[in-house]
C-alpha cells in the first residue's frame, strides 16, 4: 500500500468511527423516544433508509438532518456535539502530507486582492497584532518584513500556483517561507484593524486566502505537511466567516468556518477550533437555532479539557444557547460556571486567547452573560432575569474602548431591548434613541437583529404609550 493509500484509509477508518459512534447513539435515542426508523424519518423529512444507513455508520450525517433529528428526539444538541467533537489526527514523524481533500474548491468568486498596501501606522513591528500568532511558531514576539517587501503580495495573487519563497521578488527582495508567512499574518492584523469600515474588506480577505490556500497545496503535493499555511489559513477563514457573517450571508460563513475547522484539524490546532467553533455558535444562534448552537457549544468544550479559556467559552455559548431554548436552571447553570471559569484564567489561557484577559476579557463575559439573561428573558417573561441581563449589559458597555464603535452600539441596543424586557419602555427608548440613525445604518446582521428584537418588543406591548410612539417615529426618520 502505497504512504497516500494509507493515509486515504486510516483518514477513513477515522471518519467511519465517528460515524458509528453518531450511528449508535441515534439508535439509542430514538428508541427511547419510542420510534420507529419510518416514525423518525417521516418527522425529519427524510426517507427511513437515511436513517437506517446513519445507524448504520455508513454515511456522514447532513448538518441539517443532525438539527432536525436532534430537536425532534429533544437531546439538547446531543448529536450536533457529536459531529462538531475534535477529530482524532494521528501524529506523525517529520509532518507528511496531509489530505488533498483539505484543498477542496473555496467559497465564493476567485476575485483579486487589489487593495495596495496598508497604512504604515498600522504595521505591526512583531508578531502577535490583534490576539494573532505566529503560525509557524504558535508564539508571540517574530519579527515581521516591511510592507515594501511584499508589493505583489499585496496587489494581487501571485504565480499561478499561489505563493511560494520568492513571491514578492518584484520589489527586488527574495521573502522566505518563514517572513512571508510573519508577512501574510501582519496583513490580516492589519486588515482587521484598518479595513473593517471598507467594502473591499471581504475581498482582500479572500482574494488572500485563496493565494495562500494555492501555496498550501503547491507544498502538500511536494510531499511535506503545510503546517504554518494551513494554521494561517484557519485565521483567515475565520475572518472571512465573520465578515460575510457581518453582512448576513450565513452560508458562505459557514463554509469557511468549516473549512477553517478542517485546516486547524490537519495541524491540531485546538485554539483556532475553538474560535471557530464559537463563530459558529453565532451564526446559528442568528438562525435562533437552540439544539445546534448546544451542540456547537458543548463541541468547544471537547476541544481539549485541559484548557480553562476553553471550558470558560463553552460554558457562556452553552448558556445563551439554554436561554434561546427557555431553560432557565441550565442557563444559570453554564452562567455561574463560566463566571468561574473566568476567575481561574491564568498565563497559558491568557496567551493563546488575549481577547479573554482583563477588563476586555471581563468586558466580553459580561456582554455574553448579559445577551444569555436577555435571551432568557424574552423566552420565559421572567422579569428578574431581564433586571440581571440589564446589569451585566450595563457593565459590559462601560468597559468598551472608544475604537469599539461597533461593540457599543450593539450593547446599547442590547441594553435597551433588556430594559424593555424588565417593563420600564421609557429606559430602552431612552437608549435607543441615542444611536438609532447610526443603528439603521448598519449592515451588521448582529446591530440589525438587536434592532429588530428591540422594536419588536415595544411596538407588541407599549405601541400606544406617547415615549414609545415618539421612538416609531424617529426610527422611521431614521431610516427615511
Amino acid at each position: 500500500m502505497t504512504g497516500g493509500s494509507a493515509r486515504a484509509a486510516g483518514s477513513a477508518r477515522t471518519a467511519g468511527a465517528r460515524w458509528a459512534e453518531f450511528g449508535r447513539r441515534l439508535r439509542t435515542l430514538r428508541r427511547a423516544a419510542g420510534l420507529t426508523q419510518l416514525q423518525l424519518g417521516l418527522r425529519v423529512g427524510y426517507h427511513h433508509s437515511a436513517v437506517s444507513k446513519l445507524e448504520a455508520g455508513l454515511r456522514e450525517p447532513p448538518g441539517e438532518l443532525v438539527r432536525r433529528l436532534d430537536t425532534v428526539l429533544r437531546t439538547g444538541g446531543e448529536l450536533a456535539a457529536i459531529v462538531a467533537a475534535p477529530r482524532e489526527v494521528p501524529r506523525r514523524a517529520g509532518r507528511s502530507p496531509a489530505d488533498p481533500a483539505l484543498f477542496a474548491p473555496l467559497p465564493g468568486a476567485d476575485t483579486l486582492v487589489g487593495q495596495g498596501a496598508p497604512d504604515p501606522r498600522m504595521w505591526p513591528a512583531r508578531l502577535p497584532a490583534e490576539g494573532l500568532v505566529c503560525p509557524l511558531h504558535g508564539t508571540a514576539g517574530c519579527a515581521v518584513p516591511e510592507p515594501g517587501e511584499l508589493p505583489a503580495l499585496l496587489d494581487g495573487p501571485g504565480p499561478a500556483g499561489g505563493p511560494a519563497p520568492g513571491w514578492g521578488a518584484g520589489a527586488g527582495a527574495v521573502v522566505a517561507e518563514a517572513e512571508l508567512l510573519h508577512g501574510l499574518t501582519a496583513v490580516l492584523a492589519c486588515l482587521i484593524r484598518e479595513a473593517f469600515g471598507h467594502e473591499g474588506r471581504v475581498t482582500a480577505v479572500e482574494g488572500l486566502l485563496r493565494a495562500l490556500v494555492r501555496w498550501a497545496d503547491e507544498v502538500n503535493s511536494a510531499g511535506r505537511l503545510p503546517y504554518g499555511q494551513l494554521r494561517l489559513g484557519a485565521q483567515y477563514a475565520q475572518v472571512a466567516g465573520r465578515l460575510r457573517m457581518e453582512r448576513g450571508q450565513i452560508g458562505v460563513a459557514m463554509a469557511w468556518f468549516g473549512h477553517g475547522l478542517r485546516w486547524a484539524d490537519a495541524v491540531q490546532d485546538a485554539p483556532a477550533r475553538a474560535t471557530l467553533l464559537s463563530d459558529m455558535c453565532t451564526l446559528v444562534r442568528l438562525d435562533g437555532d437552540p439544539s445546534l448552537m448546544l451542540g456547537y457549544a458543548q463541541g468547544i468544550g471537547a476541544v481539549d479539557g485541559r484548557r480553562r479559556w476553553t471550558a470558560t467559552l463553552s460554558h457562556l455559548y452553552q448558556a445563551r444557547g439554554h436561554a434561546l431554548a427557555g431553560d432557565a436552571a441550565q442557563c444559570r447553570r453554564h452562567i455561574a460556571l463560566a463566571r468561574r471559569g473566568f476567575a481561574r484564567l491564568d498565563r497559558r489561557d491568557h496567551l493563546e486567547a488575549p481577547w479573554m484577559a482583563g477588563a476586555e476579557g471581563a468586558m466580553r463575559v459580561d456582554s455574553a452573560i448579559g445577551g444569555a439573561l436577555r435571551d432568557l428573558a424574552v423566552a420565559t417573561g421572567d422579569r428578574t432575569a431581564a433586571r440581571r441581563a440589564v446589569d451585566a449589559t450595563a457593565r459590559s458597555r462601560a468597559q468598551v474602548p472608544p475604537q469599539m464603535r461597533g461593540a457599543r452600539l450593539l450593547l446599547t441596543l442590547r441594553l435597551a431591548d433588556s430594559w424593555a424586557c424588565a417593563g420600564d419602555p421609557g429606559a430602552a427608548v431612552a437608549l435607543a434613541s441615542e444611536v438609532l440613525p447610526e443603528a439603521v445604518r448598519s449592515r451588521e446582521s448582529m446591530v440589525t437583529a438587536e434592532l429588530r428584537g428591540l422594536h419588536s418588543r415595544l411596538t407588541g406591548e407599549w405601541a400606544d404609550l406617547p415615549e414609545v410612539r415618539e421612538y416609531r417615529e424617529r426610527l422611521l426618520a431614521a431610516g427615511e
